[in-house]
């Protein structure tokens, strides 16, 4: 017989009980404690049983959630708690068993429906505790986007971003306390948005407007987009290295001499579930990677500041691996020798050196071998030649 759930997560949208279905209801009427922040427990009124307001920060209540174990427990949460909501949070901490949620409409589909925005086409992005910087990738003409932020002050500094990003003339609509009697919602301009005390709980619908640059969804960005000192792997063997890489979902990768941090960054981009890491030994360069995943809106890339191999032996495993800097015989070795069978390694070679210790590797683990030779055109005398930069030798292969 499957054990009973303990807790109900009810999703509560600003029309308090007036919003909440069936099921929703009965939990509250069953429940011994109910538990939720300030805002949703005076949306419920006297419900005729315990409460206790859930504490800030949010992890320090989780602890006294999960003493209650066995009473009869409603936390309370907004609108869909699987969606930007609480509800991923608390199931990491229970077995499958001890809860159930009954969601409401969320923000994002209450905003769609009142400005007749198809939720399919729209991007929903929550912001509560992260940067602006993470809209980076979003930034494009036409692109539609609901956006929640952290309470009524970031609505400015949201504006703000917009309008430092070349995108001041993008529409957008506030929306307060949506579905409640205290709904409100402001129509302006990113670049005129007034200073008004906007009430949580707070939306931003944004239409992007402006001739700020967009990012390119294909890789090999333009090199201007990353800060770099010169050491940085440029764009066509950007474009080459990381079709070599052949990113999937749900992916790790370990980039092994970081640079500019160009490669985790890219990959990064790809999909939202990749992840990875880089390697850089310069502590220079290493906060430049930071900071360049940061403004790109990556700031999930993990960057570690040592040399490979000693600072690879705590990361978490990869499934793909990039060598830019640092390719030595001994390196080779321990890759070969640490890496799951299955794993895919990428590895670029300018020198004679590094070239040949590729041709070497590939000759005893086998993989594809592929030389780029690329050229500029540059001034020759009064017209124009090309110039042939230093060949690049790639090896991939899948151990």
């Amino acid at each position: 017989m499957s054990e009973a759930p303990w807790l109900t997560i009810v999703g509560l949208g600003e029309d308090g009980l007036k919003g909440l279905g069936p099921a929703s209801r009965s939990a509250l009427e069953s429940a011994e404690i109910v538990m939720g922040p300030p805002r949703h427990l005076a949306l419920l009124g006297d419900i005729g049983c315990n409460t206790i307001t859930w504490p800030v920060p949010f992890a320090e209540g989780i602890d006294r959630l999960l003493d209650l174990r066995g009473r009869r427990v409603v936390v309370l949460a907004s609108g869909d708690p699987f969606w930007y909501g609480a509800g991923a949070t608390l199931a990491r901490h229970l077995k499958r068993t001890e809860w159930v949620s009954h969601p409401a409409a969320s923000t994002f589909s209450r905003a769609a429906s009142l400005l007749g925005w198809p939720l399919e086409t729209t991007r929903c992005i929550g912001l509560h505790a992260a940067p602006f910087t993470r809209l980076r990738p979003e930034l494009a003409q036409s692109a539609r986007m609901i956006i929640l932020v952290r309470d009524g002050s970031a609505v400015r500094d949201l504006a703000t971003y917009l309008t430092d990003a070349g995108y001041g003339a993008s529409l957008c609509a506030v929306l307060e306390a949506l579905g409640g009697p205290g709904q409100r919602v402001t129509h302006a301009q990113a670049d005129t948005m007034p200073d008004s005390a906007f009430q949580h709980p707070v939306c931003v619908a944004v239409e992007i407007a402006g001739d700020g640059p967009g990012l390119p969804l294909a890789s090999g960005r333009p090199d201007h987009w990353f800060d770099n000192d010169g050491q940085i792997t440029k764009r066509p063997v950007r474009a080459m290295t990381l079709s070599a890489l052949a990113p999937r979902p749900f992916e790790h990768l370990w980039d092994i001499g970081g640079g500019s941090g160009s490669i985790g960054i890219e990959w990064l981009l790809t999909h939202p579930s990749l992840s990875a890491t880089t390697v850089e030994p310069r502590p220079d360069r290493a906060q430049r990677v930071r900071d360049n995943a940061s403004r790109l809106g990556v700031d999930r890339l993990n960057v570690v500041t040592g040399y490979a191999p000693d600072a690879l032996h705590s990361l978490p495993a990869p499934n793909v691996v990039f060598v830019g800097g640092g390719l030595s015989a001994g390196m080779l070795d321990w890759l070969e020798s640490h890496l799951a069978t299955g794993t895919r390694v990428v590895a670029n070679a300018v020198t004679l050196e590094t070239e040949a210790l590729l041709i070497t590797t590939q000759a005893r683990l086998g993989g594809d071998l592929l030389r780029l030779e690329l050229s500029r055109p540059e001034p020759l005398g009064p017209r124009q030649g090309w110039k042939a930069g230093y060949p690049i030798v790639q090896w991939s292969v899948t151990l």
